[in-house]
């Protein structure tokens, strides 16, 4: 075990780290912070780490999940880029960590419960982003949403045994759910500030739109600078809710953000040039889930056939995705052996020789 010593009314005490961090948190923490102290707990009980919260151990298993690995070949917007410098699911999450953290840490917020709702956020999402939610939630008697799925990946498919706290805010960071921590709240706000600020950025590089075109009194508000605006809405939500239980931009703050989030919905995530491939990706996923469906019929359940065919599907990368489309719709010519045969063909030659 790892001890520290402290002074306490002139005697040396002993404790461990993490209860070190949690006396932190009880300390220094907003009275409207969640204390890992005071989680509600795991369904299944933990061996105690003397080195880490519960909410520290939370951020760690996802952050070492696969499902966490597998969100830098998921799309954002761009279908696949080739380019390197767009977003790609991963990157879109390590920034929402980054302004969620720089939020909970000016409010006095709990950030390492923070960090975990964050890290953890998107890791049900489908390849090809929306466009490939869109096809599940099509084809799933129920619908399919990401987030729904993310709390599937962290309790059931990678059985992470995540505190209650981290899993509600999971859960809840997508619009039209109330998540009940403040920290949950904060990662549901740095969610939209992110994606609004960075699938501008990556749609006036890919050409789709240009600065000039962005709603002239959003820019006015927020300014046309990629880093500044980004700044802006940041400080809304910090100046705003400093000492208050409700997480919130102003109310003219949070009008602007919807008009531009809006703006960016007719101007780029619908029918716009960056979506020129999604018929073919909706294709793909369609064409999958029924090659899929009917290989499992005879191994499993009926009754749980779709959900296997569900968590498969949307745990793939785009890439895996596209490689499964081929070997499966695509017809390759006769093979006869691998061209590596002719090496070795040659290396006998030369053995004769």
């Amino acid at each position: 075990m790892i001890f520290v010593k402290i002074l306490l009314k002139g005697e040396f005490m002993t404790e461990t780290i993490k209860e070190k961090l949690e006396k932190r948190e009880l300390k220094y923490l907003s009275k409207f912070a969640a204390k890992s102290v005071y989680s509600k707990g795991r369904k299944e009980k933990d061996e105690p780490c003397d080195l880490r919260t519960d909410f520290q151990r939370d951020r760690d298993r996802i952050l070492h999940s696969k499902a966490f690995r597998r969100l830098k070949h998921k799309t954002q917007v761009f279908l696949s880029p080739f380019d390197d410098h767009f977003r790609t699911r991963l990157t879109h999450t390590l920034e929402v960590s980054q302004i969620a953290r720089t939020i909970s840490r000016a409010l006095d917020l709990n950030e390492d419960l923070t960090e975990a709702i964050a890290l953890g956020h998107d890791l049900g999402h489908t390849p090809f982003g929306h466009c490939g939610e869109g096809v599940l939630n099509e084809l799933v008697e129920g619908g399919f949403h990401h987030n729904l799925q993310s709390v599937r990946v962290v309790e059931v498919l990678e059985h992470l045994n995540l505190c209650q706290e981290t899993i509600e805010g999971i859960k809840t960071h997508s619009w039209g759910f109330e998540p009940t921590t403040a920290e949950g709240k904060v990662v549901q706000l740095a969610d939209k500030i992110a994606y609004i600020n960075h699938d501008i950025e990556d749609s006036i590089r890919g050409g789709v739109i240009s600065e000039s075109d962005l709603p002239k009194e959003c820019i006015k508000y927020f300014s046309s600078n990629q880093s500044e605006r980004l700044n802006k809405m940041i400080l809304e939500v910090v100046n705003n809710s400093i000492g208050k239980s409700k997480i919130s931009m102003s109310e003219e703050g949070w009008e602007y953000t919807t008009k531009l989030r809006k703006w960016m919905f007719e101007n780029v995530y619908i029918d716009s040039p960056a979506k020129l491939e999604e018929c073919k990706a909706r294709r793909l996923i369609k064409e999958l889930f029924y090659l899929y469906l009917d290989m499992v019929k005879n191994i499993c359940p009926p009754e749980k056939c779709v959900q296997v065919v569900v968590d498969y599907i949307s745990g793939m990368t785009d890439r895996y995705a596209i490689e499964r489309y081929k070997q499966n719709f695509i017809p390759e010519g006769f093979k006869n052996g691998t061209k590596d045969d002719f090496l070795f063909k040659l290396a006998n030659i030369a053995d004769k020789m």
